[in-house]
């Protein structure tokens, strides 16, 4: 067989390599969950680190604020581990659903979600990124409410440790709450007033005592994601805390928060396509 040179070819009649059709370029591996997460995570907190920490000590002086005016009021007892303990979470309330339903509701209307969207990361590493972020800052504010709350009352602080435990699950289910809202709202404005309506939900329904509410709140109090947090931290505050109802509550907050959470990214994929 001879070979023939390519430039002594007629012009028109094509190499087998050149008439062969072009093969597609193979495709990068998908990002993993982990790692998308840790970067979004990481990118999220530097963001919002300048911009989040004055907020942070508002929400922690309202929090305070509140605790002194209930001193007030409320002597001791079952009345004043619901207010330290509500106030408490207050300051994770008042970030991960206030502000993240404002940020996510902004990152809609200004079309933020076009620049995610052509980033190879899953959509729930996005939301469990922000939300994770968010939550952060709630950290220092909440234990330092704690602390002024037990001094104000009169409580123990043997059980503060259980914030490791209060903090991120409640957060996971308010931060869920608050980024389905800010991505499900038409305008960012509705947004704000849909984290500010949550956010006030959490103040009243959670500081307050139980006792002295109706029957008709006491049912609305039970469907606030936060509010089994608040059980949760209360309960360490008797001298015998019972640690089966306080394990019970706080699987609760972490079920409200796994669904919380899935409604987010699901809400995350059907504003990130239209």
């Amino acid at each position: 067989m001879s070979v023939v040179p390519a430039g002594a070819l007629p012009a028109g009649v094509l190499t087998a390599e050149e008439a062969a059709p072009p093969r597609p370029a193979a495709l990068g591996p998908r990002a993993r969950l982990l790692p998308s997460l840790a970067a979004v995570y990481r990118a999220q907190l530097s963001r919002a680190r300048v911009a989040r920490l004055p907020l942070l000590f508002v929400a922690t002086f309202q929090s305070v604020g509140i605790m002194i005016l209930m001193r007030g009021v409320v002597d001791g007892g079952g009345e004043a581990r619901a207010v330290v303990a509500g106030s408490s979470v207050l300051v994770v309330a008042f970030v991960a659903l206030n502000l993240l339903a404002q940020y996510f509701g902004q990152l809609r209307a200004s079309g933020g979600l076009d620049h995610y969207a052509t980033l190879p990361v899953p959509p729930a590493a996005v939301v469990l990124g922000a939300a994770g972020a968010y939550a952060s800052f709630t950290v220092p504010g909440t234990v330092v409410t704690a602390v002024v709350g037990c001094a104000l009352f009169g409580l123990p602080l043997a059980h503060l440790w259980i914030l490791a435990a209060v903090i991120p699950l409640a957060g996971a289910a308010l931060a869920g709450l608050g980024a389905a809202l800010g991505l499900l709202a038409p305008r960012p404005e509705l947004a704000t007033l849909l984290g500010q309506l949550g956010m006030s939900a959490a103040l009243l329904l959670g500081v307050l005592p139980p006792e002295r509410m109706p029957e008709a709140v006491r049912l609305a109090r039970d469907l606030l994601p936060s509010t089994y947090g608040v059980e949760a931290f209360a309960r360490t505050f008797a001298p015998h805390p019972d640690w089966a109802h306080v394990l019970g509550d706080l699987a609760v907050c972490g079920v409200v928060g796994v669904i919380s959470l899935a409604v987010a990214t699901w809400a995350y994929r059907r504003a990130a396509v239209r």
